[in-house]
This record gives C-alpha cells, sequence and structure tokens, in this order.
C-alpha cells in the first residue's frame, strides 16, 4: 500500500472545545448550548449511572428535538461496546433523534474493528429510516490496544472524524502509577543540580494520535484535564497539545471552555506573523530565491507550510 506523505485534509470545522454534560441532566442543556464551546458532547456513558441510562437516552434524543443547539456540532457519547446499552444507544438515537444529531463517539475503542461495529449499526439504520443526513464518528483512544492500533484506528471509516486521547483509562489501562487526569504527574519528573523538572507523560501518545489522525484526515483532540479548579494547569496542557498538531480539547467543566478557546484559537499576532511569512516567501520567489529572512530568521518552503497552517486554522474558526 502506498500512502501518500502529504497529510490527508481534515474535516473544515472549528474543534476547539467539546463540552461535555451528563444527559440525565437536562437543566444543563440550555446552557450548554448557550456556551462558546465548538462541540458539545452529551454522554451517555461514565457520567450516567446504570439506573439512569435508559431515562438519559430519551433526554438526549427530546433534547434534539426541543433544543436550539445554534451552530454547534451535536455528539452523543455511546456506551462502550463491552457494556449491554450500547446496541440500544445507537439504535435508538438513529431512529428517533433529530436530524439535528450530528456525530456518535465510541469511548474505549480497541481497534478498527470496533468502529466498524458502530459504523455497521449506524448504516443500517439510516437505510432502513431513510436519515438523508449521515452521522458522523469520533473515538476515543483510552487504551493500551487503542494505541497500540491508533493508526488503523485512524483509517477505520469514512465517517471518521475526530479522535481524542482519553488520559484517565489509559492511564490505567496501561498500569500507569497515577490517579490524575491528564497533566502534568508529580513522580514523573527529572533531576539536574538538585532541581526538578516535569516532563509530560502524555506526550508519546499525543503525539502517535496527532501522526495517525494526520495521516488519514481526522481531527486529534486532547481529552479532559480533571482538575477543572487549575486554570493554570489546563492552560498548559493544553497548549503542549496545540504545539504538537492537536485541534481542541474537552471541557468538563463550563470555566474551561474559554482556556481552550484562547489556547487553540490563532493569536492576532500569530497570523499577522504567519501572513509576512508568506509575503516574504512570495516575494523571494518572485526574485527566484527559495529561502529569505524574516526577524533576523531564515524562512524557506518549510516556513511557508507552517505559517499555511497558522493562517488556515484563523480562516477556519472566523467562519465557524
Amino acid at each position: 500500500m502506498h500512502v501518500l506523505s502529504h497529510p490527508a485534509p481534515s474535516p473544515a470545522r472549528p474543534n476547539r472545545c467539546q463540552l461535555f454534560g451528563p444527559g440525565s441532566r437536562t437543566a444543563l442543556f440550555e446552557k450548554m448550548a448557550a456556551s462558546a464551546a465548538d462541540v458539545i458532547n452529551l454522554d451517555l456513558e461514565d457520567s450516567v449511572a446504570p439506573s439512569d441510562k435508559d431515562s438519559a437516552r430519551a433526554n438526549i434524543i427530546q433534547a434534539t428535538h426541543d433544543v436550539d443547539w445554534n451552530t454547534k456540532y451535536l455528539s452523543v457519547r455511546i456506551n462502550g461496546l463491552d457494556t449491554p446499552y450500547w446496541y440500544k444507544d445507537v439504535v435508538d438515537l438513529l431512529e428517533q433523534a433529530s436530524d439535528r444529531l450530528d456525530q456518535i463517539m465510541i469511548p474505549k475503542v480497541g481497534c478498527a474493528a470496533d468502529v466498524y461495529a458502530v459504523d455497521a449499526l449506524v448504516t443500517a439504520v439510516e437505510r432502513a429510516k431513510g436519515r438523508t443526513k449521515p452521522i458522523s464518528l469520533e473515538v476515543i483512544i483510552e487504551s493500551a490496544a487503542g494505541i497500540a492500533h491508533v493508526e488503523e484506528i485512524a483509517a477505520s471509516s469514512p465517517r471518521l472524524q475526530a479522535m481524542s486521547l482519553g488520559a484517565a483509562d489509559f492511564a490505567a489501562s496501561m498500569g500507569m502509577q497515577t490517579t490524575g487526569i491528564g497533566g502534568t504527574q508529580e513522580n514523573y519528573y527529572m533531576t539536574r543540580e538538585g532541581a526538578k523538572y516535569w516532563s509530560d507523560p502524555w506526550h508519546w501518545a499525543q503525539a502517535a494520535i496527532v501522526a495517525a489522525c494526520r495521516t488519514h484526515g481526522v481531527l486529534p483532540v486532547d481529552g479532559p484535564f480533571g482538575d477543572f479548579s487549575d486554570g493554570d494547569g489546563f492552560r498548559a496542557q493544553a497548549r503542549r497539545s496545540a504545539t504538537l498538531g492537536m485541534v481542541g480539547k474537552w471541557a468538563i467543566h463550563p470555566k474551561q471552555v474559554a482556556l481552550a478557546n484562547e489556547v487553540f484559537t490563532p493569536s492576532d499576532e500569530a497570523v499577522a506573523d504567519a501572513r509576512a511569512i508568506l509575503a516574504a516567501m512570495e516575494e523571494a520567489k518572485a526574485n527566484g530565491q527559495g529561502a529569505t529572512t524574516y526577524k533576523g530568521k531564515l524562512i524557506d518552503i518549510a516556513s511557508m507550510k507552517q505559517a499555511e497552517v497558522i493562517v488556515k486554522q484563523s480562516e477556519l474558526i472566523a467562519r465557524g
């Protein structure tokens, strides 16, 4: 199989923040719809007790008809494929929800076959019900198997639009000695001359997700940051994720929405710099040169590609 070295195009929509809320708490729905998040994830999985699964599912279906979700990309996280709930989540949503439903999130995906199972069921119900708006899929990598098979998962379905790292379940599956959800881990450090330096234990998994996603045209997204009282920690984690190529981050509390939007929206200064680099390179090419200088630094064709990423991201958010 020949794989192109150029990244496949990702879905052209903003995905800076995915705001989560349990399907069992209908009082939150209108507030979520009015938030500044690009994506709303109504949850049927971890945040919903087993005794509330049926009522939460009914709540979400009703909300697709009754709540004005405005321009939000509306996604529902179903239960895992190792539970007795997931098939009914998919069937009821596809049979009863309005066309306002955009996406289904599949948790704990371990291989491409997990995605195929949901895709096949979605396709069958869409055809049976004559649904004309195809449902997209997003997945969470939160196991050793998921990260081991990350590229085949990214290539698993044309419906797949986004992939997130679920740090808590991922840490448990890997046997990591931590109870923190994302962020810096106290015991993951180096020392030099008596000082401690904390590195990022999620870095390699995020980089693997970004590479798989960029190869196959899927949006790479950072997952939850558990300590919602620590804005600085959230911002630091989000900045590391953005630097690695991720397009957004989850919010498990409303106060995290503004932080995610701040980090994953290119600043006016960054966009102006990127445009200036593009202009300088166009002038250089017109003069028959493959490189030039900008602010005392060498820039070349690779610099143009980097600048184009920032400009395109800015334009996408402005349109969204």
